[in-house]
């Protein structure tokens, strides 16, 4: 008798619970670095800081070897810069707008045989290797499953320009534990972004996965940490008249006033070489505007990005192009010195 359901699946593959990942490769003195980071991020939100957020590092996460060796030199530099709380991006997993490679907890090897399991492990040993070394690490929070075996390594998260309008991702940012950045989408629209905060906000129950990886009703509390990201769309949106229009909107829809700008990305017409124009630009807007409490950044070891082949060059980017260490590191010093 011809079954009528599973007709395109090919197989199921049982995976190692987030529980037990977690008791396998645990947070340990990693600990105080999440926490510290995620109390300063929301006292950044709520304008009880000093500080700017940066949240800077590789487009995506691709050899943990390279990844490492970035998190080293961008803790030395971010231990100079007082004024600045410097975040690291450890992207894995990357939305596609039709095909491509997933990111590494999909595709570790990236060569299409999809060893998903040892990309969760291999991605979160990088995480708590990072907290360890007092790097605080932010995500793509992308698949809500995923998101189960490292979210309690993640100081902050962003919900992308493709999910920021999915309810699925709302109701899940409704449960971080960490302060959530919502993107405008990728044409712009920034009351999508508006709409997700708000959602974020509120309780919701859902179905989802518990650390065991049983299907569970889950009810959240709501994330009062919830802000928007300014990352372009069909034109930039980061020069003074968008950012206070966003701004106005914000405030009149009674949501919270942060707004962080992605120097990337839309921002750029993802021309990489542009992003330091962007960061100069809204630091000059920073001392004179206090709802900006933060930007991003694409930045790898050395610039550019290349192609997926068996002969990749070691710390250059294989999704979007980034600016390198040495541009980097003037920024973030520039920055320090510019607040």
């Amino acid at each position: 008798m011809k079954r009528t359901f599973d007709q395109n699946i090919q197989g199921y593959h049982p995976i190692i619970s987030p529980k037990a990942l977690m008791e396998k490769l645990p947070l340990g003195r990693g600990r105080k670095t999440v926490l510290a980071a995620r109390q300063e991020i929301e006292r950044i939100l709520r304008g009880e800081s000093g500080r700017k957020l940066l949240v800077v590092g590789p487009c995506s996460i691709h050899d943990p070897e390279a990844a490492l060796e970035y998190a080293r030199r961008l803790k030395a530099v971010a231990d100079k810069c007082d004024k600045l709380l410097i975040v690291m991006r450890a992207y894995f997993e990357k939305p596609r707008t039709t095909v491509g490679w997933k990111g590494f907890v999909n595709d570790p090897h990236h060569n299409g045989t999809f060893e998903m399991e040892e990309g969760l492990t291999e991605a979160r040993r990088l995480l708590v290797q990072l907290d360890q070394m007092g790097m605080p690490a932010a995500t793509e929070a992308l698949d809500p499953i995923t998101v189960q075996y490292f979210a309690d390594l993640i100081a902050w998260a962003a919900i992308g320009a493709r999910t920021t309008e999915s309810q699925t991702h709302r109701e899940m940012a409704s449960g971080l534990s960490m302060p959530v950045g919502f993107k405008n989408t990728t044409d712009g629209n920034i009351d999508a972004a508006v709409n997700a905060i708000r959602a974020a906000q509120a309780p919701h129950t859902f179905l989802g996965m518990d650390e065991n990886g049983r299907i569970s009703i889950v009810s959240t509390r709501g994330n009062a940490y919830g802000h928007i990201i300014l990352r372009g769309g069909d034109k930039p949106n980061y020069d003074r008249e968008s950012v206070a229009a966003v701004g106005a909107k914000l405030k009149a829809g009674g949501m919270p006033a942060g707004i962080m700008i992605d120097c990337s990305h839309g921002n750029t017409a993802k021309d990489y070489t542009r992003q330091p124009l962007v960061l100069r630009d809204v630091v000059e807007q920073m001392r004179d505007n206090p709802a900006i409490i933060g930007m991003m950044l694409e930045s790898h070891l050395h610039p550019g990005s290349q192609p997926i082949t068996a002969d990749l060059k070691y710390g250059v980017s294989i999704t979007d192009a980034c600016i390198g260490w040495e541009t980097t590191e003037e920024l973030l010093l520039e920055m320090q010195s510019g607040i």
